[in-house]
Parts: C-alpha cells; sequence; structure tokens
C-alpha cells in the first residue's frame, strides 16, 4: 500500500489506513517504507491519552455550552474524567464566616457542577484550589487571570481542615463513597509557579498538602488523594520523599508541561528541545523520578498538557496538532497512566471572555462548538487498537483491535514554523490474509479543519465591505457634531 503525507500529515488505518496533515510549500518529496509486520511482538495499549480532559474552570461547567461540547468529547473519545480549577472560588459559594467567624458552607453549586459531569457518564478528577476570601490569609494574593482567584495560603490550618472535610464529607454522603472512591483529589495546581503565593513556596505547599491529604484520608481512607501538581515538572522527587519522611498519604503523582517550556525550567539544562519532544522528555523524567522514589510503583498522571501555553493560532488551532498528539501517544506510552489535554472546550475565561473563534485557545472545540483539527484527531486516534505492534518507524503506530483489524496511524510531523515536506509512505504488510480492505481517512490543512471556510469567509466579508464603501456617495459637506455626547461622523 503506498500513500503521499503533506507536510504535518498523519495516518491512521481502520481494517485500512486513515491519513491527516497540512499540506507544505515545498516541492521535495521524502519517500519512506513501514514493514507492518501482523505477527510482530506487542503489548497491551490502553488509550491513556483519552482518559482525561481538562477544562475552563468549575463555574463553566453550568453553561449549556460546556455542557454540548463536554457532550461532543465524550461521544468521540468516552473519556472517563475531567479536571477544572477553582472549585473553592466565591463564585461557587462554598465557603462562608458569619460576624463572629463561624465557617458557614453552601454545597448548591457544587452539586449542580458535579450533577452535570455524571450525568454525562464523566467523573470529577477534583482539583481542590483556590482559596476562599473569607479564609485566605492574604486578600490581595489575587491571580492575574481574569476571574481573579486567590492564590494565598489559609489563614487558619483548622478551618482549611474543616472546609475539606466537610466538603468531601458531603461528597461521599450525597454520591457514596463506592462512587467517590472512583475520582481524584489533586491538591492545588502548579505551586511552584503564581499559583501559589506561600513563601517560601515548596515547604508551605507541602504544608497545605499534609492537611489537605489527611482531611481527606479522615473521611474515608478509600479515597485517593496526590500532588504536587506542579507545572514543568517540579518537585516530584522531593515531594514523595517528604511524603515517605512525614508518613502523609500519597496515591499518585501529578505534573505538567507543555511544548514550549523551556529546558532551563524543566530540566535545567541549556538545550535546545523541540516542542514535538518536550512533552514526552518531561513526562520521563518524573516517570524515572518515581521509579528511584520510596514509591517505586506510584502511579503518575499528567494532569496538564498541550503543545503550546501560549495562545498560538499556528499551533493548537491547526492540523499541527494531529502529528503531535501521535507522535506524543507514541513516545509516552508506558510512561504515565493518564495524560490530560488541556482543554476540551474553548468555553474558557483566563483571558476573559473570548472574543473571537481560533485565536490560539487550549480546546479541541473552538467558541460556538466549531471542531478544530484536534478535534477530529482525536476522534479518529479514538479507534486505534488497544494493542500495539513493534514496528521500526518513528512516524507509526500499528495496532491491532479486539476483532483482529490493524488500525495504524502514521504522521509527518515539521513545527509549525518549518516549511516542511510532503513524502511519500509505503506500507509492507507481513502476516496478513491475502483478502484485505482499507479505508483512508484524512485530517489536514484542506480536510478536517474549518480554517479554510473561515478564512475564505472572512476574505468575503472585508471584499464585500471595501465594494460597499467604494459604492458610497462623498456627503456634499462634513460638519463637526457639536453634540459631546456623540462622535464626530
Amino acid at each position: 500500500m503506498r500513500m503521499a503525507l503533506s507536510r504535518g500529515a498523519r495516518v491512521a488505518v481502520l481494517a485500512g489506513i486513515a491519513l491527516f496533515g497540512p499540506s507544505s510549500s515545498s516541492s521535495q518529496t521524502f519517500d519512506q517504507t513501514i514493514e507492518v509486520d501482523a505477527k510482530a511482538p506487542s503489548h497491551p495499549f490502553p488509550h491513556f491519552w483519552e482518559k482525561m480532559f481538562g477544562s475552563g474552570r468549575a463555574i463553566l461547567s453550568l453553561r449549556e455550552s460546556y455542557r454540548h461540547d463536554l457532550r461532543e468529547t465524550k461521544r468521540i473519545t468516552n473519556f472517563e474524567y475531567v479536571r477544572f480549577h477553582a472549585i473553592f472560588h466565591d463564585e461557587v459559594g462554598t465557603y462562608d464566616e458569619d460576624a463572629s467567624g463561624k465557617p458557614a458552607y453552601n454545597f448548591s453549586y457544587v452539586d449542580q457542577i458535579y450533577d452535570g459531569l455524571l450525568e454525562n457518564k464523566v467523573r470529577p478528577f477534583i482539583e481542590l484550589s483556590f482559596m476562599p476570601k473569607k479564609l485566605t490569609s492574604d486578600p490581595n494574593a489575587l491571580h492575574p487571570f481574569w476571574y481573579k482567584q486567590n492564590v494565598a495560603p489559609p489563614k487558619d490550618w483548622t478551618k482549611w481542615d474543616q472546609l475539606i472535610e466537610a466538603f468531601t464529607r458531603h461528597l461521599v454522603q450525597r454520591y457514596g463513597e463506592t462512587e467517590v472512591a472512583n475520582w481524584y483529589f489533586e491538591v492545588w495546581n502548579e505551586p511552584n509557579l503564581d499559583f501559589w503565593s506561600g513563601n517560601p513556596k515548596e515547604p508551605t505547599y507541602y504544608e497545605l498538602y499534609d492537611h489537605t491529604a489527611r482531611a481527606i484520608k479522615h473521611v474515608s481512607s478509600r479515597l485517593r488523594v496526590g500532588g504536587p501538581s506542579t507545572a514543568q515538572a517540579a518537585w516530584a522527587d522531593r515531594f514523595l520523599e517528604h511524603c515517605k519522611e512525614k508518613n502523609v498519604p500519597v496515591d499518585f503523582v501529578s505534573s505538567h508541561v507543555y511544548g514550549n517550556d523551556k529546558a532551563e525550567d524543566v530540566f535545567g539544562t541549556h538545550e535546545n528541545i523541540s516542542r514535538n519532544e518536550m512533552v514526552c522528555r518531561a513526562v520521563n523524567k518524573v516517570h524515572q523520578q518515581i521509579a528511584a522514589s520510596p514509591y517505586p510503583h506510584m502511579p503518575l498522571i499528567w494532569t496538564e498538557y498541550n503543545a503550546d501555553y501560549s495562545n498560538q493560532p499556528q499551533v493548537t488551532d491547526s492540523a499541527y496538532m494531529g502529528p503531535f498528539l501521535a507522535n506524543t501517544i507514541r513516545e509516552c506510552d508506558g510512561l504515565t497512566e493518564m495524560m490530560s489535554y488541556w482543554t476540551f472546550s474553548d468555553v474558557f475565561e483566563e483571558q476573559g471572555v473570548v472574543k473571537t473563534p481560533f485565536y490560539g485557545g487550549f480546546g479541541i472545540l473552538a467558541e460556538r462548538s466549531i471542531p478544530k483539527p484536534a478535534f477530529n484527531d482525536f476522534a479518529l486516534l479514538h479507534h486505534l487498537g488497544d494493542t500495539r505492534l513493534d514496528v521500526s518507524s518513528d512516524s507509526a503506530l500499528v495496532t491491532r483491535r479486539k476483532d483482529g483489524s490493524l488500525v495504524i496511524a502514521v504522521w509527518n510531523l515539521f513545527l509549525p514554523e518549518q516549511a516542511g515536506s510532503p513524502k511519500t509512505v509505503t506500507l509492507h504488510f507481513k502476516g496478513l490474509p491475502s483478502a484485505r480492505s482499507a479505508r483512508i481517512t484524512i485530517v489536514d490543512k484542506e480536510r478536517g479543519s474549518p480554517l479554510p471556510a473561515y478564512d475564505k469567509l472572512g476574505r468575503l466579508n472585508r471584499q464585500r465591505l471595501r465594494k460597499s464603501k467604494s459604492c458610497e456617495r462623498p456627503p456634499r459637506s462634513r460638519r463637526l457634531n457639536s453634540n459631546p455626547s456623540r462622535t464626530a461622523p
């Protein structure tokens, strides 16, 4: 079987082959031959990349637009968990104090938030953040995000313990201990960055973790709690050493990285690491740290990743995401139990209310639920089998489904800023029955992407605007409007 792959192209095979990737401006074409042996050595291939997604903060989950996008993502991936920030933000109304300082709890919105997830057969991966205003030690410790969450430690550790215990106990009473034991409780978000104002950061975070983990386990030893939920793959080794030394409960390790994070921040080196390689190199770093720790079999859950954290449309809105995702799956296989793509929807307000589709948002669905190339990429990757076969290629995944059919992903990966070159791939099959059907599906810049139509509409609108302006008759005279409440023509 022979096919041409454009720049950034990727192929997925379902009893055959599906192809996707952006086009190339280069006329030079490369040839590649991949030997596919249906009897090659194999290993289990759980779909770790589609078990969890991140999303905008907690309160957004009450919107129908959010729930629509959640259902669409569930439809194409059957994902199991969703993670979001700010379940303790004041807009959720969970915590208050009366005039004497006595705590009062209100779980009305919490119930609506989690009910909405469960009704759609998605469980919460609970990030315990941020600090309620009545409980903060510093009312001015506001993060620059649009919703201005408070990132300070609590003013009273006893009240924090009581909040965590009351919150956890309420969940167990409402949903049942057996159900909540299937959830995860993650302590805070990226405490090594400006999401935590404790000083010094690491020791004060450990104090937060210790109080939180013990309060959760006081409700039920069956509930899962972990951290340190750091950016840039930080602290995992020291976090586990701390838990061992202080005998603090821990059930999983979590961390984050983005493709454009710097080697200085992630590895303490001056390497020039491509965004194509950064994510899985960081995951492997933490994986190895866990293996060398007092808890060598501790589960690793990667609770945030993407190719870019800085809203670059040419990255996260583009067909580049297909090859990036496929290569990330190939490289991270066996290193982590779950990877949470940040995010499933552009119903998202960290920088404010979304003004336009395709602004480089993290979601796989743009504003108004428009599927980006990444949405179609996840839909195709979902069809990969649950057994992975060995193949001598760094741009292919060969998998087998339970019905015996092969599903193969092949891609042509280049960085968004590179011109790239198309390549022709020849697949040589071995060990297959003589009669085999194949199906090809393509996601690239022209197919499976809404951007060409969106750009065309923008050009047409600009042309119409220019045409209408050229047809306007110039006024006979222009006079400044003396009314200060109106603008001069």
